[in-house]
């Protein structure tokens, strides 16, 4: 027996990207011949497609195919009018992308701490952080699960602010009747290749119903440009490849199955679980639906239990272990520790489970098998 299949019998994958995409392996290397043959590789009919497909998948009027996530939040902000001094409110709970994406555009960083529940923005922080400067807001679909967005847009509404979505962990996810990504003035998803829908390579799009800001964002991804060697400003390289856009085209139509086997797990999780006192599970809010890219646990004893699954053979992930406003990168904002204890106490008890479409319920099983006889 090789290696790779005492491995694959013995351990459990936090994310299993081979079994993932071993079903559609046929059809990427069709994509893949059609692009050689036809030498498509950036832009034209794939890109196209792959837009229109996603906007009606998130239900928006009009998507802009990037090369990734990152860069579908920073030409948001730019195309929005970002400027210097400009401050936008967001949360310290989320990677680094969220917030690079503003300063990057120009703006200045202000947080507000998350709710305890959804681990989402805890909108009732939002009236004391609007200042006079304030420009956004920026409420990040954590981990598969939508802010409460009524109450944040009702405050950017009152103070005619903008709402940038940032929708990198939570393709599908639904806010009572809507779809992430169809609230804001303009969604920001990844398509990175860990993600519920994600590229071979790094990818991203944004939503928006302006077609103003569609095409300004269409200009900035190619070097400010409105047709060939015609440029309205500089811009930069941040377009969609081909290629890129070719697999996501496969992989859409099976997010709705995708997302539902998620689910399933996640009820996996909890049936064999129930209800733990060390462990604490992740609330689903009721307003929306959860469409699990990780299932969080919260644990005080974080770092020996990570320890211990991972003698068993499981997986783990940390996300995110240090808050943004205790990084060294924004030691500038004048933030300390205590600044936002709900984000710290977060960020010191999380643990992310093993956790893909393609998970068995023995698989499940067996993590809550090894959780159950950690030496609490």
């Amino acid at each position: 027996m090789s290696e790779v299949q005492i491995n694959a019998q013995s351990q459990i994958p936090f994310l299993d990207l081979v079994a993932h995409h071993r079903p559609l392996e046929e059809e990427y290397c069709r994509v893949l011949r059609e692009a050689v043959r036809g030498a498509r590789f950036i832009g034209g009919a794939e890109v196209a497609s792959f837009e229109r497909e996603f906007a009606a998948a998130v239900g928006a009027p009009g998507a802009v195919g990037l090369n990734s996530g990152t860069d579908a939040l920073r030409l948001a902000f730019l195309a929005l009018g970002l400027r210097a001094g400009d401050e936008v409110i967001t949360v310290p709970h989320t990677f680094i992308a969220t917030t690079e994406a503003i300063t990057q555009a120009g703006g200045r960083i202000r947080f507000v701490d998350i709710d305890d529940r959804t681990m989402t923005m805890a909108p009732d922080q939002l009236e004391a952080a609007i200042g006079p400067r304030t420009v956004g807001i920026v409420p990040v679909h954590l981990y598969g699960q939508a802010a409460d967005m009524d109450p944040i847009l009702k405050s950017a509404m009152r103070h005619r602010l903008w709402v940038v979505e940032d929708a990198c962990q939570a393709h599908g996810a639904t806010y009572r009747d809507r779809t992430v990504g169809a609230m804001g003035v303009v969604g920001g998803f990844s398509f990175y290749p860990g993600k519920n829908l994600g590229a071979l390579g790094d990818a991203g799009a944004v939503t928006a119903s302006d077609p103003a800001i569609l095409a300004r964002i269409r200009q900035l991804r190619e070097h400010g440009q409105s047709e060939k060697y015609v440029h309205e400003s500089e811009g930069y390289t941040a377009r969609l490849d081909a290629l890129q856009a070719g697999f996501l085209r496969v992989q859409l139509p099976h997010l709705a199955v995708w997302t539902e086997q998620r689910r399933q797990v996640a009820q996996w999780y909890r049936d064999a679980l129930g209800v733990q006192d060390r462990v604490r599970l992740p609330d689903e809010a009721a307003y929306g639906k959860h469409v699990y890219h990780l299932f969080v646990v919260r644990t005080e004893r974080r770092r020996e239990l990570q320890r211990f699954l991972q003698t068993r053979g499981v997986g783990t992930g940390l996300h995110y272990p240090v808050p943004l406003h205790l990084q060294r990168a924004y030691e500038h904002l004048g933030y300390g520790t205590g600044a936002f204890p709900v984000t710290e106490r977060a960020s010191a008890t999380l643990l992310s489970l093993p956790m893909f479409p393609e998970m068995t319920q023995d698989q499940v099983g067996r993590v809550a098998d090894a959780i159950k006889a950690f030496p609490w």
